[in-house]
Order: C-alpha cells, then structure tokens, then sequence
C-alpha cells in the first residue's frame, strides 16, 4: 500500500472515494512492489474525465523496451454520478482532488482513494501538530 502522507497534514480531508485506475502491464507490476510515489500528485478533469497526474510510478527492472513513461496522466476510473458529483463540488473556491492512498485488490485490481480536500492554513497545521503530540504524551503516560 502506497500512502500520501503530507495530505492528510496540507488538506482536509471532506469527502473519499475509491477509483479504479488504468495502467499498463509493467506499471502495474512495479506498484505491486511499491515502487510508486503519489506524494505529489493531484487529479484534474479534462473532457470529463478524471486523470491522475505527476504520480510518479518506477520502471519495472524485467520490461526492457516495453517499460512505461514514469509521470504519464493515469485515467481515473469513477461511476458518471461520481464523475458528476466530483466535478461540481471542484467549481467550489478552495477544494482539490488528491490522492490518498494507492492498494492492490484481493482481485490483483489496482485503487487509488482519492479525497475531495480544502487546504490546511499554517494555523490548522499547527494545531495538528498540537493534537497529535497530546495524543502521543496521552498514550505513554497511560501504558
């Protein structure tokens, strides 16, 4: 499994969904591995359809010629209703589609969960730092 764990510090998170994405055979292979990195991707809509861009997947060692472009705009794959939902709710000031996390399936499917987010101000930040270190202090203290 493959996290992005600088979005759920910038964004917060309103909204997730879990999309399918379109790969090709080595792309696939080398996610399974966890050679991937969604830390500094994001999704935009183009023609009505959703794409996973700047996600950076490794090449796979045993493709050869036949290996992928690393940064090449994945399509996301989202029910029309979902399509539909997402699009409207982007038109909104502030709100951004990102990755969340990147699995394999118990089917060898590949996912992607995708949050619908509002960025974070260095305040909010901050105070995420707060509360994580209450936690942390709250939790040795009580073993």
């Amino acid at each position: 499994m493959i996290k992005n764990k600088k979005a759920y510090y910038d964004y917060f998170i309103i909204e997730e969904f879990v999309a399918g994405i379109q790969l090709v055979g080595s792309e696939i292979k080398s996610i399974r591995k966890g050679k991937a990195s969604i830390s500094e991707s994001f999704c935009v809509f183009t023609d009505g359809e959703l794409f996973l861009m700047n996600s950076n997947v490794q090449h796979y060692e045993f493709a050869n010629q036949f290996n992928h472009d690393t940064k090449r705009p994945k399509k996301l794959l989202l029910t029309k209703k979902e399509l539909k939902k997402l699009q409207t709710k982007i038109t909104e000031k502030g709100l951004t589609i990102i990755p969340l996390k990147m699995f394999v399936n118990d089917k060898g499917l590949c996912k992607v969960v995708i949050g619908l987010s509002k960025g974070k101000k260095l305040y909010d930040k901050r105070e995420t730092i707060r509360k994580k270190d209450i936690e942390r202090d709250i939790e040795r203290y009580s073993k």
